[in-house]
């Protein structure tokens, strides 16, 4: 997360300082999240094969490349080369993604809103770490600016994959053996479930829009003459929005119920917008960017945890890799338009592109409160939704 906050702060200028055309700024962003997309469906079969572990720890040696290939591409003036660093970083990224099932699937069904905001709460020392990182380290290299910024990721992934050499994961053994018997429900049922199109679309459109307004701020903010030091700084903060509330939101989901803490993050998104179209001072990216943190928090460990609730253990690796590559492809899709939409358009367009995003969330929302299914966490009626885990069966 450390390297993603910098990578956020940073990309989109590195890509316009390299870039001959200047719409193409944010490719290479948009190349790492299609890449993560891309990554999804064959990291979840690869876990299922070799497991989550030794998968976790392929992922990281790959971060480490892409790493070392972008420092060498910004020394070098390289913008294809970093467009394909970047890419193996989301590569990793489609690996790291899982993190937050592997906690949910190694708890019991009452904690998993609380495991998975748990993991997510490493955001918060990121957001300290990415941003000031970005800043402290960017002219480090002689005549290559953020090249030293870049060079100081490699130490955040030899770190993860020294921790990653710890884990431990005796429930997800467990629930191998059960998968190698079954391979659940055919993946065209699992879909068709009211509560599997509403944690996808609230996944996929909470993310899309926080991909596109974060992707164009440190653009919208050069276009009007602040510094970059006031860019980490927004960053920061938007970061430590996106992961803070990971403390607190698996105990607000038990309870207010997940209805209530999601439909909060989608009017924190659509408060985002307002603040946005009425000022580009530093205050107003500021308060914009955090509340759009806070919302992307709500929204994502919301679907997040609405998802474990549509499939039984042996079906997690194909539910859960199709629900990433839904998810990353519109994210990949919104980071892509954001350099495009703010080079030829501008900032405002970019926040009015958001609008029809956050009424499709909205209308979902309202979906879930008929169905009267606003607590997944302790499902009553149907019997697909017994997610027990494997000990307990």
């Amino acid at each position: 997360m450390s390297g993603t906050s910098l990578i956020v702060a940073t990309t989109a200028l590195v890509g316009f300082a390299l870039a001959d055309d200047k719409m193409y700024a944010s490719m290479p962003f948009a190349a790492q999240l299609i890449a993560t997309m891309l990554t999804s469906i064959p990291a979840s079969i690869l876990m299922s094969c070799i497991g989550r572990k030794t998968s976790f720890l392929i992922g990281t040696v790959i971060a480490m490349l892409g790493a070392v290939m972008c420092t060498f591409a910004i020394i070098q003036q390289h913008f294809l080369l970093f467009t394909l660093g970047s890419i193996l970083i989301g590569i990793f990224s489609g690996f790291a993604n899982y993190y937050r099932f592997t906690a949910a699937d190694n708890v019991d069904k009452e904690h998993k809103s609380r495991a998975i905001s748990y993991v997510l709460a490493g955001g918060v020392l990121a957001a300290i770490i990415g941003p000031n990182m970005a800043n402290l380290m960017r002219d480090t290299i002689s005549g290559a600016t953020f090249a030293g910024s870049y060079a100081s990721i490699i130490a955040l992934y030899v770190l993860s994959f020294i921790s990653l050499s710890f884990l431990k994961l005796e429930r997800q053994h467990n629930a191998g053996q059960i998968e190698t018997r079954s391979s659940g429900r055919p993946l065209s049922i699992i879909i068709q479930q009211p509560r599997f199109i509403i944690a996808v679309i609230c996944g996929m459109l909470g993310y899309g829009v926080m991909s596109l307004v974060m992707t164009a701020t440190p653009l919208a903010m050069q276009h009007h003459a602040h510094p970059f030091s006031d860019t980490s700084f927004v960053i920061q903060w938007h970061v430590l929005g996106m992961f803070v509330p990971s403390f607190f939101t698996g105990h607000l989901i038990q309870r207010f119920s997940l209805f209530r803490v999601m439909l909060i993050g989608a009017l924190s998104a659509l408060a985002c917008v307002i603040i946005n179209l009425n000022g580009t001072t530093v205050s107003h990216f500021w308060l914009a960017l955090l509340l759009l943190g806070i919302s992307w928090n709500f929204l994502f460990i919301g679907a997040t945890t609405l998802l474990t609730e549509t499939y039984k253990p042996d079906e997690r690796f194909k539910v859960q890799g199709i629900n990433d590559f839904i998810v990353f492809s519109m994210v990949a899709s919104a980071s892509l338009s954001a350099g495009v939409l703010q080079h030829h358009y501008g900032w405002k367009v970019v926040n009015y592109g958001a609008i029809p995003a956050i009424i499709v969330i909205l209308t979902c929302l309202i979906w879930l409160y008929k169905i009267k299914r606003i607590n997944p966490i302790q499902p009553k009626s149907e019997p697909v939704e017994d997610v027990a885990s494997p000990i307990e069966r």
